[in-house]
């Protein structure tokens, strides 16, 4: 449990944040949420001791250990990412090296019947049992699982962390912390460095984890799946909602709205209370009441409405010409780096409007292939860009191509076209920018503000083909929305590489997978995708709905009634993961089969019907079609068994 009691903390005289108290329970895991500069970093140092409050107090059990991600790190070593993880079971090995001295006076010994052998066997005994419940020798079992969830190939455990990059050396940072199981788990942004896979990975491990989490992301969907609890820093303040992330919003809107009504109510008491003693203040008859209004609004306590930022900004990007039917088409692309094979026979084709996801694990080729469209690296294979198709590219390095040698303002000032120019400050606002910050030279700016600067001046260019290259690593939800409400209604072709599930869902519409040197398209949205990955062809409806109970050799008390409850919940959650993949691989079913008409139309002219890669897309798109057919049928089957059995 950790107390918080009476916090302040200034900055430079500005206060960041005051007065605030809490209290975060064993095994709860809590959300901190708040704008960009709210002070949740700031916090999470504080709360793990790294930096100090200018007034309160911050209580910690004596024994309680604490795991504490920040953003970012300086971290240098000479060690393998097997040998650098493995630190965190230094408390383990050192145990296993008392137990086997133990072990070895014992047998060195033969004073059986004496009190220290009796001693020296209870040592043991009890430095077993810690061992046992400290995860006694499978420890580098554990270790291994971790780093391969956290998207590490067996292969790459014995490589030195010199040659990673800043990201995965973060990974093997996080899985030290994970792995040293710590009662309090403070992370800062822990999804940045990881791709979809390793986020869902991480997702389940803190699930069922029995530390306390409490955790700063703009992962709305990680949020959710998480956290049970939400504080809210806001205008200086911490508000405190026992709620995850989705109802805290609503909460919040409620709260607001009702401090509104109250705030209208009491200023129309203080109006009329005015009012009458504007009118009776010289009548000597009515001097006696006066006064009393005069101390009643003098008694008055005002009622504060929290000043969160209701303002919508909705961009567009502005009307640029019509690009070719297929803005991307590759046959046969590969990349390799001498050896190291990236990928290769990747063909596949980018319609006019279609927005694409790329997504996979981190080295898998995502941003290579993103380099190979832009030209900005050889490929072998053909990679045709359409007629008439103009790029909008937001590269991962995108930050560092600013001009740093003018302000904020006349970035955007510089691209910002019509109409536009006159909203420049309201832009710079809903992109953090607002008041003194937009006058701030470019060569000032943080890493994340550079970034959310680049995303906003893409924003504004007239492109019909946009690629974005993780786009969201630092933008926090609001600016999110905006980005994401501006693709949605984005005539063009977009192409994004993202980690990010909330972001990418109801924004694509088809999924190209990058994995073990290959390239997979998937029709359907991201999380249709992710089920896929879990369950690819339903296999893991075959067993028998008893065997997800666990049973014990032992006769044990079953109470009837709970098994069968929790009987019917199963099947009823197996009856609806069916009932979504078939309606799922009916729409699938209705656009691939859409798609081979238009084909169909195309190769029955004479000038189709010589174009071999249109009969190629023909029969890639027909294998698809009968994969979903396939994966229809099968669920079907399913549900009409359960039927049959009900």
């Amino acid at each position: 449990m950790i107390s918080v009691s009476h916090l302040n903390v200034e900055f430079s005289a500005r206060p960041l944040f005051s007065d605030a108290t809490f209290v975060i329970n064993d095994k709860e895991h809590v959300a901190l949420t708040g704008k960009n500069g709210a002070g949740k970093s700031t916090l999470l140092k504080i709360l793990a001791g790294w930096q100090q409050p200018t007034s309160g107090e911050v209580a910690v059990p004596n024994g309680h250990k604490i795991g504490y991600l920040p953003q970012t790190m300086n971290l240098t070593d000479n060690r393998t990412i097997r040998e650098e993880a493995a630190l965190a079971f230094s408390e383990v090995k050192a145990m296993e090296k008392r137990i086997d001295q133990l072990g070895e006076e014992l047998a060195r010994r033969k004073d059986y019947d004496s009190p220290e052998y009796a001693e020296l066997i209870a040592r043991l005994s009890h430095e077993t049992e810690r061992m046992k419940l400290m995860g006694g020798h499978s420890w580098e079992a554990v270790l291994e699982r971790t780093l391969t969830g956290l998207g590490f190939a067996p292969s790459d455990l014995d490589r030195p962390t010199g040659e990673l990059s800043g990201g995965w050396r973060m990974r093997v940072e996080l899985a030290k912390i994970l792995l040293a199981q710590p009662d309090v788990l403070l992370l800062d942004e822990p999804t940045n460095h990881l791709d979809i896979l390793s986020i869902e990975w991480l997702e389940k491990f803190l699930a069922h984890s029995t530390s306390s989490v409490i955790l700063v992301s703009h992962d709305r969907t990680f949020l959710n799946h998480v956290t049970t609890r939400t504080l809210d820093i806001d205008c200086g303040r911490i508000i405190d909602y026992k709620v995850k992330y989705d109802d805290y919003i609503r909460l919040r809107e409620e709260r607001r709205e009702a401090q509104l009504r109250a705030y209208e109510n009491q200023q129309k008491e203080i109006a009329d209370i005015k009012d009458f003693i504007e009118r009776f203040r010289y009548k000597a008859t009515k001097a006696v009441q006066v006064q009393s209004r005069i101390k009643q609004l003098e008694k008055i306590v005002p009622i504060e409405v929290d000043e969160t930022d209701r303002s919508c900004l909705h961009l567009k990007f502005p009307p640029c010409s019509r690009s070719g039917d297929f803005p991307i088409i590759c046959n046969e692309v590969a990349k390799s780096y001498g050896s190291h094979q990236v990928f290769s026979h990747v063909s596949l084709s980018i319609r006019r409007g279609e927005k694409v996801a790329f997504v996979g694990k981190n080295g898998e080729g995502k941003s290579t292939l993103v380099k190979c469209i832009m030209g900005e690296i050889p490929f072998t294979g053909e990679l045709k860009i359409g007629h008439n198709v103009e790029i909008g590219y937001f590269a991962q390095n995108e930050a560092q191509m600013l001009d740093e040698t003018i302000s904020v303002w006349d970035t955007i000032d510089r691209v910002a076209r019509g109409e536009i120019r006159t909203r420049i400050n309201d832009l710079l606002g809903a992109f953090l920018f607002g008041g003194e910050a937009a006058e701030k030279p470019v060569k000032v700016l943080s890493g994340g503000e550079r970034s959310r600067l680049a995303m906003l001046r893409l924003l504004l260019q007239p492109v019909n083909l946009l690629i974005l290259d993780e786009p969201t690593n630092h933008l926090d939800m609001q600016t999110k929305d905006v980005l994401k409400e501006a693709i949605n209604n984005f005539d063009g072709t977009a192409i994004i590489v993202s980690h990010d599930r909330d972001f990418l869902d109801g924004l694509t519409d088809k999924i190209y997978e990058f994995s073990n040197g290959k390239v997979k398209e998937h029709l359907g949205g991201i999380y249709r995708f992710l089920e896929t990955k879990e369950m690819e062809s339903l296999n893991e409806l075959d067993r028998p709905i008893h065997n997800d109970i666990q049973t014990n050799t032992q006769p044990q008390p079953v109470n009837q009634g709970a098994v069968d409850w929790e009987e019917r919940k199963a099947q009823r959650r197996i009856r609806n993961k069916l009932e979504k993949t078939i309606k799922e691989c009916e729409n699938v079913i209705s656009e691939t089969e859409s798609a081979i008409k238009i084909l169909e139309d195309q190769l029955s002219t004479s000038e189709g019907a010589a174009n071999p890669e249109l009969a190629t897309r023909h029969a890639r798109l027909c294998s698809q079609l009968d994969k979903a057919m396939e994966e229809w049928t099968t669920a079907s089957e399913k549900l009409e068994a359960m039927d049959a059995l009900s």
